[in-house]
């Protein structure tokens, strides 16, 4: 028996891969298939089956591509429907794997079709089980992400409920949990750091599992839930639906533009995507640009902030064009136009007009900040308990745009979020839509934390 998790941190997702005399299964693979199939290939096996425990809304899952490539079949648990050949799995049925063998145990709630998958070792003792979204380290997953269900998440959260109870719970306490995200991934409220766990751990530390009523349950598990990023239930209906192949999409988009094409891309009204780091976007940029760095969860912010259905050209590092293309396309970002051969350092050279934003560190910020300045605060809600600049406008970056009525492109604005990498996309769309005069304090609240900055509690944490 080999089992392998293949995490991926900047969408925070586990894929697995599991083997047993030959034959491979893959569990939730990400859109490019060859990490898959070269491994299967390395160890001599062949892939027989792709276990998808739900349909993805925070990644387009490989698995079409996958199963095409392969011959393998495409397994999901009960209830689910798709346009595209799958095999829809019995509540309980098993599925052999060399010397193992796998068990479907649906377990809706998070989606009507979620389902883990139980894998079972070679003398038929339960080993692992793989729990997608519906059980993380720590947390469960949200029941508000069913597409086109005329069910509530509360109704979702009693299914989810019973699940746990009936499926989860009553496993061995040394099975092994594999989930399907870590620390990141909005599909769960508070997910932990840790990607792998026990039964036993999860029901002493998860307090999801600890013992409570169903509508006790109900009430924890949906309060607080913050919204989820709009392109959640675009990637549930692709998943559903079926897509372009990966190859075909990487070939078109992976595409060099000179200057002159570039511009004349951005007469055409694209959007202009900055992915180099913050404090190289910070120095110079071109005019309009939004930011959001490769070095951090670019595809989430990406599909947070940008619509998919939004024209794009990019401004990359060179050498870092395909991997930025890449991750667009795993979240159903496809409408890249093209990249701008020799990045930002072409369009400097050429003279073309540059643009930049001002940064301020904490202690200069400190030095000459007054209440009657205005400054905004960009982090999530759940972060605000931990301090806040007294006076600060608490707005989430997800919800930035929406806000701006309640701001004025005649004041100036300090923008700060934990670290820097959200306060600069922030700054970058608000120069993008008249607001001129704002500036990154640098290192954000974990920087002022450092330099004992005078932080307050609001009275009441929501935006």
């Amino acid at each position: 028996m080999y089992v392998q998790q293949l995490y991926t941190s900047c969408l925070a997702e586990a894929a697995y891969y599991i083997e047993s005399n030959g034959e491979a299964a893959i569990i939730d693979p990400l859109r490019e298939t060859e990490p898959y199939i070269q491994l299967a290939k390395e160890r001599g096996a062949s892939i027989k089956y792709v276990f998808e425990t739900h349909f993805h809304a925070d990644f387009v899952s490989g698995h079409i591509d996958l199963a095409k490539k392969t011959g393998a079949k495409i397994i999901y648990g009960p209830t689910a429907k798709a346009e595209y050949d799958i095999t829809v799995a019995k509540d309980e049925q098993f599925y052999p794997l060399g010397d193992l063998k796998i068990q479907v145990l649906h377990t809706p709630g998070h989606t009507m079709e979620s389902s883990c998958f139980l894998l079972y070792d070679d003398h038929d003792v339960p080993y692992a089980c793989f729990t997608g979204d519906t059980l993380f380290v720590g947390e469960v997953g949200r029941p508000d992400l069913a597409v086109k269900s005329d069910l509530s998440r509360e109704d979702l959260a009693g299914m989810l409920y019973e699940s746990i109870q009936k499926k989860i719970k009553t496993l061995p306490d040394d099975v092994i949990v594999y989930p399907g995200h870590g620390a990141g991934s909005a599909c769960g409220k508070n997910i932990g750091v840790e990607t792998w766990s026990t039964i036993g751990m999860q029901k002493k530390l998860n307090y999801a599992l600890q013992p409570m009523s169903k509508q006790e349950f109900i009430h924890v598990v949906t309060d607080g839930l913050t919204e989820p990023p709009k392109y959640f239930f675009v990637d549930a209906a692709i998943n559903k639906k079926g897509y372009e192949p990966i190859d075909d999409v990487m070939k078109r988009n992976v595409k060099k533009l000179s200057l002159e094409d570039f511009e004349k891309e951005m007469s055409n009204g694209v959007t202009i995507l900055d992915a180099r780091e913050a404090d190289v976007f910070e120095k110079g940029f071109i005019p309009d640009s939004i930011n959001i760095g490769l070095n951090g969860q670019y595809a989430v912010w990406v599909g947070s902030l940008i619509d998919a259905k939004d024209p794009l050209i990019l401004v990359t590092e060179e050498g870092q064009e395909e991997e930025a293309v890449l991750r667009l396309a795993r979240v159903g970002y496809e409408q890249v136009k093209g990249y701008l051969k020799g990045g930002f350092k072409a369009w400097k050279d050429s003279g073309r007009k540059v643009d930049h934003i001002e940064v301020m560190h904490p202690i200069t910020f400190e030095k000459q900040y007054t209440p009657e300045e205005h400054v905004i605060d960009v982090r999530n809600e759940g972060e605000w308990a931990g301090g806040v600049i007294d006076g600060a406008q608490l707005i989430p970056l997800n919800r930035l745009t929406r806000e701006f009525g309640i701001l004025d492109k005649n004041q100036k604005y300090y923008v700060h979020c934990a670290g820097g990498y959200r306060s600069m996309m922030a700054c970058s769309i608000l120069r993008k839509n008249g607001f001129r005069n704002v500036v990154n304090i640098t290192g954000g609240i974990n920087l002022m934390k450092e330099t004992n900055y005078n932080l307050v509690v609001p009275p009441v944490v929501h935006a």
